[in-house]
């Protein structure tokens, strides 16, 4: 960590940022940790979904630091979204602040909202990562090194030490042991479908641990499978996810949003994360749109690529 940290914030700047979503292209439990957490190993991969961030930090007419959030939502239903307090980029903000000793600062986020909330993709955890990228890169030199802010997201949530690294990621532990999977695969597209349900994580894993599996149900062997060009339906043979079955189980609505796609011939489907998005590989983004015609009017979807080597990046600052 920079070890000037007494130094004020002489005049207002701001930056831009995408917050990427996630796919969980795998996501096995391995058993359950002495803090009531699950122990994880899942691969990670961002898509071409996002929020857009504007993070804005200026002098703070006191010793301490205030911050402050406006959520614009493009197309996705924000109503579920708690008080500020609760927010992840808040948290991200404050912990980021807490740390940076010296520092006094009043911090604005602006989310324009487009990923799924309780969709499993990470919006809120994208969203947390990109505070954490940019402030760092708004305190010029940053503050803090890469680890330092890994270690920090996993203060925040499992899936923000992930995002935060960016690229494709073997994520273990409760998440906050991440490594970068380098030419995991090439780009591909896919369809992304919600039948308008949220599912909160720990709902997800309550439903897992009243549910007896055995782990041969939930191994995976995505990792020794690497897609560097090979056929799309080798990897999807692959995909798994070790939530779906008592998901599926506990809202069939998700289940039936997963059969339709396989029965229109999708190339592999699998829910992300605890759900309740589904996701379908698909050739070409026309052959993700015949998908889309196979599901309801009401079901949520939308056609996305994914992007292997995606690593969030702030754009800026800009001084006022």
């Amino acid at each position: 960590m920079n070890s000037n940290l007494s130094k004020m914030i002489s005049s207002r700047k701001s930056c831009a940022i995408e917050a990427h979503a996630k796919i969980n292209l795998s996501l096995e439990i391995l058993g359950t940790r002495p803090d009531g957490y699950h122990d994880l190993r899942s691969v990670v991969m961002p898509i071409a979904l996002h929020d857009d961030l504007w993070v804005e930090v200026s002098p703070s007419s006191g010793s301490d630091w205030h911050i402050s959030i406006e959520i614009i939502p493009d197309g996705v239903d924000c109503s579920k979204i708690g008080d500020d307090k609760k927010n992840l980029c808040v948290k991200a903000a404050d912990l980021f602040l807490s740390r940076a000793n010296g520092i006094s600062a009043d911090v604005f986020i602006r989310i324009t909202k487009r990923i799924p909330l309780g969709g499993g993709m990470g919006g809120g955890s994208a969203d947390a990562a990109a505070t954490l990228i940019a402030l760092n890169h708004l305190f010029s030199p940053t503050l803090f090194s890469q680890d330092e802010l890994i270690s920090m997201a996993a203060e925040i949530g499992s899936d923000v030490p992930a995002l935060l690294l960016g690229g494709t990621v073997l994520m273990e532990g409760r998440g906050e042991k991440v490594s970068r999977l380098n030419d995991f695969a090439p780009p591909f597209d896919i369809l992304l479908a919600n039948p308008g349900t949220h599912i909160s994580t720990p709902a997800a894993f309550r439903a897992y641990d009243e549910m007896v599996l055995t782990k041969s149900q939930i191994s995976s062997n995505i990792v020794h499978s690497r897609n560097c060009g090979g056929a799309l339906s080798d990897f999807a043979t692959s995909l798994s996810n070790g939530l779906e079955k008592p998901v599926f189980a506990l809202y069939p609505e998700v289940a039936r949003t997963a059969a339709a796609l396989k029965e229109a011939g999708a190339i592999g489907v699998l829910m992300s994360g605890s759900g309740a998005t589904v996701f379908a590989l698909a050739e070409s983004p026309e052959a993700a749109g015949n998908l889309a015609g196979a599901l309801p009017d009401n079901c949520w979807k939308m056609i996305s690529r994914t992007v292997p080597d995606g690593v969030m990046a702030a754009h800026g600052p800009l001084e006022a």
